[in-house]
């Protein structure tokens, strides 16, 4: 018989009004996948699926305060990071995490918007590089926050065009446990995700690519494995599950506004009988 309770899982992330993306997005995610979402927010964002038009991000005590009540009185299984939007945020999620080092963390590392528009700062990503990567079990960048954050403190040109596993060696040897590389911005036939671990573990997953643009497929696949991983799969199975359900919310997507599509993260419940 299986639980009846569904595992808890924590998002900490900025709001998205637009549902495509961010804390509504995670929310649907963990939800569509059996979990119960647990969600502290870190900042409020005014955007739709175009693209982000201003950001008010919460002070740290606020972002402190909403964790700890929670953490107080239910029991997470996994932990999910998006938007944290200021140094402070990320010291003192850094100061959370570093309570729980037995709990699965997931860190999508969102560095710009869809169109471009700039959401952490160089400030920002230095703390996420010093505090937060060395406690990760996973860091899920696509190809250009993956070469962007190995290449932090290297001023170079070459960061722009080095190879992803180079990129994948230096974040893991900043600490993550496991690096998902997600392709989708590469030009190749397929998205080639990647998955790099220790002792030179690499394993690729190739996926169709499909038509259009998606506004949140990022945070949907990392709110998946935080989900997977919270129902006791190994990081292999939990990447593999998570996947193939990222892959069908996207062909299932739908443009709700005039930008781009949204991942239907409840795909299943309108599929015919």
């Amino acid at each position: 018989m299986s639980n009846p309770t569904p595992p808890c899982v924590m998002t900490f992330a900025a709001t998205d009004p637009s549902g495509g993306a961010g804390l509504q997005a995670d929310i649907l995610t963990f939800a569509s996948m059996g979990c119960h979402p647990i969600s502290v927010v870190t900042g409020i964002t005014a955007q739709d699926t175009v693209g982000v038009e201003n950001v008010m991000m919460f002070d740290a005590d606020w972002v402190n305060e909403q964790a700890r009540t929670i953490l107080e009185d239910v029991q997470v299984a996994a932990f999910k990071l998006g938007m944290l939007g200021s140094v402070e945020n990320v010291a003192v999620i850094a100061e959370i995490m570093a309570d729980y080092p037995n709990t699965p963390l997931l860190i999508d590392p969102v560095l710009s918007s869809g169109r471009g528009d700039e959401l952490a700062n160089d400030e920002v990503q230095a703390a996420m590089i010093d505090l937060l990567l060395p406690q990760a079990t996973m860091i899920t960048p696509n190809s250009i926050e993956a070469r962007r954050l190995a290449f932090f403190a290297d001023d170079s040109d070459e960061a722009e065009n080095a190879p992803l596993s180079l990129s994948a060696q230096r974040l893991l040897e900043m600490g993550s446990q496991f690096v998902l590389i997600t392709g989708t911005h590469e030009r190749s036939h397929d998205v080639v995700n990647t998955l790099y671990g220790a002792d030179n573990f690499v394993k690729p997953y190739h996926w169709d690519r499909l038509p259009g643009n998606y506004h949140g497929s990022g945070c949907t696949l990392t709110s998946a494995i935080a989900a997977c991983l919270a129902h006791g799969l190994s990081v292999e199975e939990a990447v593999q599950e998570a996947q193939e359900f990222t892959w069908q919310t996207l062909k299932a997507g739908f443009r709700a506004g005039m930008g781009q599509y949204i991942p239907d993260r409840m795909f299943w419940a309108r599929e015919e009988e």
